[in-house]
């Protein structure tokens, strides 16, 4: 918990430097000119009937593994994805630990027709707002990360900005908080927060803990078709992929082999 600490930390000491930059009514005035979010849910849901969707995250480096992709173009990993078979992608756009940047959400989406999750630290309502304003169309809420009452505005900020949130989860006590709030979509993530190690196992304990109602999407540590099964099984509605298919030199090869889905002709 160390590590997310110092990272919320950082995050609070970086959103104060952005507000005194562009305040927040700055980004208020914005918002009337933006165009209409794409469907982050919708586009799960459209996969078929007992798969699951692939949310193919884009990332540069991670504290855990330092530099992933040293040839990183987010551009080109963005269609890499999409012709793979993503059904929605997930951008980091924290700069100090995974060598992110906002800008990249809106580049991406330039490029493809997939629904973007900003993947960040959102510690401030500023951010949600400012999520909106970069073109995100999905933003991650931790629950590790926040009080019940902030997990509860952000999550009422977000939705009357037409924003869908990914709440991430660790535990049973914060799966149940998550529901209490009202989440819609719910992410187990695999990692320990203490120790950083990944186990899928986690996801496959903390399932029925998750309204059958609920997107209910398994986070980290995914890396073989074995783990895909047991994930289907269990009743996971997608997974979120990033290290996996970010160490990969051919990405869409990757993700089709993960999903084992036949090279076309």
């Amino acid at each position: 918990m160390n590590k997310l600490k110092e990272i919320l930390e950082t995050k609070r000491v970086e959103v104060a430097a952005k507000k005194t930059k562009a305040p927040l009514l700055a980004l208020v005035e914005q918002l009337e000119s933006l165009p209409p979010t794409r469907g982050f849910m919708d586009a799960i849901r459209s996969r078929e009937v007992d798969e699951l969707a692939c949310i193919a995250e884009i990332k540069k480096a991670s504290p855990s593994k330092g530099v992933i992709a040293k040839n990183f173009r987010p551009e080109k990993i963005a269609r890499e994805y999409q012709v793979g078979g993503a059904k929605a992608l997930s951008v980091l756009t924290d700069e100090k630990y995974f060598l992110g940047s906002d800008s990249y959400v809106g580049a991406v989406k330039q490029h493809v027709v997939l629904p973007v999750l900003r993947k960040d630290f959102i510690v401030d309502e500023y951010q949600v707002y400012e999520s909106r304003v970069i073109g995100a169309d999905a933003i991650l809420l931790i629950v590790a990360a926040l009080k019940e009452s902030e997990l509860v505005k952000f999550m009422s900020i977000a939705r009357d900005l037409d924003l869908e949130c990914l709440v991430e989860c660790h535990t049973k006590n914060e799966i149940d908080r998550a529901v209490q709030c009202g989440a819609l979509m719910i992410g187990i993530n695999n990692r320990d927060l203490q120790t950083f190690e990944v186990n899928v196992e986690t996801s496959l304990m903390l399932k029925r803990f998750i309204p059958n109602s609920t997107v209910a999407v398994s986070e980290s540590g995914i890396r073989n078709p074995h783990h895909l099964d047991q994930l289907r099984q269990a009743g996971f509605d997608a997974i979120l992929v990033g290290e996996h298919l970010m160490s990969q030199q051919n990405r869409t090869k990757a993700l089709r082999d993960l999903f084992q889905v036949p090279a076309a002709g």
